[in-house]
């Protein structure tokens, strides 16, 4: 960022999202537009539908491309248009592990003289962010995906969010970020945020990189994204090897860098919840369910009420660990097949 000014920080994603979608809404206008994606955790979604409803905006849906599993720079263009105010973004997929384009996105909605606003709660742990060069306006993650504390974290073009009136107290401070920042600031879940920084300058670092402490994360993340892909590829290999078993997303070795190693299945006539709660009972621990993924699940024909089974790799995962959640996820399933016949 170019200043501590753009940096916000609140409760959670979630909550920061709704308070930035209703200091927003105080610029817009019935009839005014904006863009929504189907890829989106539910967290970039229901607070600007519900901002809409509220003030009568039009809201244009955005499906991602079931064979790329992306966000496509031709399908946002046809929905731009002179009355659009806002395109929000998803920067990577927390089910199907999709990274989008969202330099290029963003350049697109610009074009269109439409903020920005991106989630970038799934990739952050996984890749770098340099929202200067995106080009975005806004973007927000969660301190808690990349090991730190309960937090979310709002980025603010400064120009942008200099003009904005948030709704906040009439006695608390009109500066920047302070007049985002509602209430006593959580100073102990801060001081893990900054150690949760310091840890990735710590991995760059033992890479035997000096130079800055920007350099050092960056470095961190070179690393960890080095050792997590094959890592992915190999849960997805494994995985790809039982029958009537569908990955949601992106399998093609040759696209390993397009998404992040959270990779999400089903299995034809079983329950995912069936599946998670005896690997579980493994010490193997999942999820199953729609995880906010709402629109995703809609657009695959998933029931929501049942999901996914989503396992997620980390930098702290170990080809050991996903050998065995592959043996674990063989042998529930050929079980519960069992059990069926």
């Amino acid at each position: 960022a170019a200043s501590p000014q753009e940096i916000i920080i609140g409760a959670n994603m979630t909550t920061l999202t709704y308070h930035m979608s209703r200091t927003l809404g105080r610029t817009m206008k019935p009839g005014d537009e904006i863009i929504l994606t189907r890829m989106d955790h539910e967290g970039n979604v229901s607070p600007w539908l519900q901002l809409a409803e509220d003030l009568g905006l039009v809201v244009r849906w955005l499906p991602f491309d079931e064979q790329s599993w992306q966000i496509e720079e031709a399908a946002l263009a046809t929905l731009l248009t002179d009355r659009t105010r806002l395109v929000a973004l998803n920067y990577a997929s927390n089910l199907t592990g999709s990274i989008n384009r969202v330099k290029a996105l963003t350049g697109i909605a610009k074009q269109a003289n439409a903020l920005v606003y991106v989630d970038a709660v799934q990739f952050a742990p996984h890749g770098l962010i340099d929202v200067r060069d995106i080009g975005c306006d806004f973007l927000i993650c969660s301190a808690y995906k990349f090991f730190g504390p309960h937090l979310g974290i709002l980025w603010g073009r400064l120009d942008v969010i200099d003009a904005l009136k948030p709704y906040k107290c009439r006695c608390s401070s009109n500066a920047l970020p302070e007049r985002f920042e509602l209430g006593t600031p959580q100073i102990e879940l801060m001081a893990g945020l900054t150690a949760a920084v310091d840890y990735f300058a710590e991995l760059g670092a033992a890479a035997g990189d000096g130079g800055s402490r920007r350099a050092r994360v960056a470095k961190a993340f070179e690393r960890s994204i080095a050792y997590e892909n094959p890592l992915a590829q190999r849960l997805m290999d494994g995985l790809s090897a039982v029958s009537s078993l569908t990955i949601h997303g992106i399998t093609d070795p040759a696209r390993v860098g397009e998404r992040v190693p959270t990779v999400s299945f089903t299995v034809d006539g079983i329950v995912p919840e069936t599946i998670i709660r005896q690997m579980n009972a493994e010490n193997i621990f999942l999820w199953s369910g729609h995880n906010y993924a709402w629109e995703i699940v809609h657009q695959l024909g998933i029931p929501p009420e049942q999901g996914v089974v989503r396992i997620g790799i980390a930098h702290y995962n170990t080809a050991a660990e996903v050998d065995e959640t592959l043996e674990s996820v063989h042998r529930v399933i050929a079980m519960l097949r069992q059990e069926r016949s």
